[in-house]
Parts: structure tokens; C-alpha cells; sequence
């Protein structure tokens, strides 16, 4: 165990030739990116970056990324510079690991996969108005396979969890407690998903990365996937500005590459090829870094507050 997060003591880890070697290791992110940058400062040289790549395969049996939303920018680069796929997958502090894209197999960029054996899950939208049960359920699935309902394919809903491992209560909070489990069980993780092609997608916390916008519902984690392949963006973070008119409108946090400038004009046309009108940023905040905690996340209700003070 390291004491702290050094990109260039991970690297010497990776590439030491002593026994036992890094076989295994999971991170979040924001770790992978910081690797990515320390590699492209230092590692220039052809044959350098032949002996990199040549290691992680050897030494490396699995590369895994976690806690929060893996950009296919960073993905794609990883695998050009260890030779990696990264195993994303999906878990929280209450169910342990539930959704995994495979070991072996193909992995599919942005999704978290399937459910893990033992865990179920399903996709559903809350219905107070309907007797019976309070939700309508879109999908539901489990490591056999995932039944989808007539007529809602590809429906957003929250993402619930039931199973051995799911825990049993908040620590002396009866009343969380109960908020957090539906009549049948499940357990409400709070974030949106949605199954498509055959894996789940996390589209991000209900309550921040759900932005409603004049009607629509726009998640900031596919902004943000866009706004990545940016060739100047290095780090973004999207959130819903409060707007009398809209209810909320779409800002993006940026970090740009040294050197590198970008107006919001700039940003809007290179976004209209890749993006939804109503996705289209409409708001640029330029900073020198985003603040994450320890786990590389991003606290977004601290973003709203401090640029969007009430």
C-alpha cells in the first residue's frame, strides 16, 4: 500500500521487474488520467513506451476503474499506452459490486455491464398515482439475462438492487432506512440508468446529473463523455445552472490542455456536429482544476452553490 496517490511511483511499480509484481489494480478515473499525463511527459521515446506497454501485459492481469464515470477518451488512451481494456463496473458502500462488464468477452465503453451471480436489478420510475405498487418497472435482470416490458425499451429509471449482499440499514437512521427500499425489496441507489444493447448504462445521480432543461432531460455524464473528446478539454464537469426560464440550463466546468484556448462560440459549433441542440452546453466556466475528493469525485452540489450562489 502506498501512502498516497504519486503517478510517478505507480509507474515505477508497474514497471519493476521485481517479484511480487502489480498483477491487479483498480482505480478511479481520475488516477488513470493522472497516469495518462505523467506517461506523455515523460515516456516520449518510441522504444520507452514499446517496454511500457510490453510490461503492463506481461506483469498486469486485470485493469479495473471505478466510483465514478469512466470517459471513453481516457479508456481508448489507456488501452493505446498499457494494452489494457478497462473492467468498468458498478457498486456502492450499501450492495458491494452489482453490475460488471466481463472478465472475458467484449466490453463495451461507457456501460456498466450486467448483473453480477446473486445480484438482481431492475429499472424502474416511481408512479405515485397508480394503486398497488408505486413503481412501474422497465427492465429487470439478473445474471441469466435481462427481461425488458413491452413498450418501454430503452426507458431512464432508476436503477434498484436486491440481493444477498445489499445491506440492511443505516447505522441508527430508521427513517433513511425505509426511504431507501421500495415495498418489494428493492433497494433505491438514487442514480439513472437505462438498458440498452444489451447492458446497463449509468446516465448519473437522479439529483445532479439529470438536468432538466426546457422540457428535456439531458444527463451530464453523456455531455461530458462528448466534451472529452475535445481536443482541448482535459477535465469537465456538467451541471444545471439554475434559469428562471429553462428551470435549468446546461454549464460546463472546463480544464483546458496547456496552451490551449476555447470561447463558449467555439465550443457551441464544434459541439452542434456530435451533440443534441438542447445538450449543447450553454454556459463555459474556465478553470485551472476541478475539485475532487479522495475518490476522484466531484461534489457538484458544491459547484452549483459556489458559481451560482442563491
Amino acid at each position: 500500500m502506498l501512502p498516497e496517490f504519486c503517478p510517478q511511483k505507480v509507474w515505477e511499480h508497474f514497471l519493476s521487474r521485481k517479484v511480487p509484481c502489480v498483477n491487479v489494480f483498480m482505480a478511479v478515473p481520475t488516477v488513470y488520467s493522472k497516469l495518462i499525463e505523467y506517461y506523455e511527459r515523460h515516456f516520449t521515446r518510441p522504444r520507452v513506451q514499446d517496454f511500457v506497454r510490453a510490461t503492463c501485459q506481461e506483469n498486469v492481469r486485470l485493469m479495473v476503474s471505478g466510483s465514478s464515470a469512466l470517459p471513453v477518451p481516457v479508456l481508448e488512451r489507456w488501452r493505446e499506452i498499457s494494452g489494457h481494456t478497462l473492467l468498468e463496473r458498478y457498486g456502492m458502500t450499501e450492495i458491494g459490486m452489482a453490475l460488471s462488464n466481463p472478465l472475458t468477452g467484449t466490453r463495451v465503453p461507457g456501460s456498466v455491464g450486467n448483473p453480477l451471480p446473486g445480484v438482481e436489478v431492475c429499472i424502474a420510475t416511481q408512479n405515485p398515482k397508480k394503486e398497488g405498487s408505486a413503481f412501474t418497472i422497465h427492465a429487470q435482470g439478473d445474471v441469466s439475462g435481462t427481461r425488458v416490458s413491452p413498450g418501454l425499451e430503452k426507458r431512464e429509471g432508476e436503477l434498484q438492487v436486491r440481493g444477498p449482499a445489499v445491506f440492511r440499514e443505516y447505522w441508527n437512521n430508521p427513517q433513511e432506512t425505509r426511504e431507501s427500499f421500495t415495498a418489494g425489496g428493492w433497494f433505491r441507489t438514487g442514480d439513472t440508468a437505462v438498458y440498452k444493447d444489451g447492458s446497463y448504462w449509468i446516465l448519473g445521480r437522479t439529483s445532479v446529473d439529470i438536468i432538466k432543461t426546457g422540457g428535456y432531460k439531458v444527463s451530464a455524464l453523456e455531455v461530458e463523455r462528448h466534451l472529452l473528446s475535445h481536443r482541448s478539454i482535459t477535465d469537465v464537469a456538467v451541471i444545471g445552472a439554475p434559469d428562471v426560464t429553462w428551470g435549468q440550463r446546461v454549464a460546463a466546468i472546463v480544464k483546458l490542455r496547456r496552451g490551449h484556448v476555447l470561447s463558449l462560440k467555439e465550443l457551441k459549433e464544434w459541439a452542434r456536429e456530435v451533440m443534441a441542440p438542447y445538450c449543447i452546453p450553454g454556459e463555459l466556466i474556465l478553470v485551472e482544476e476541478i475539485p475532487r475528493n479522495q475518490l476522484g469525485k466531484i461534489n457538484k452540489k458544491q459547484l452549483v452553490a459556489h458559481f451560482y450562489p442563491q
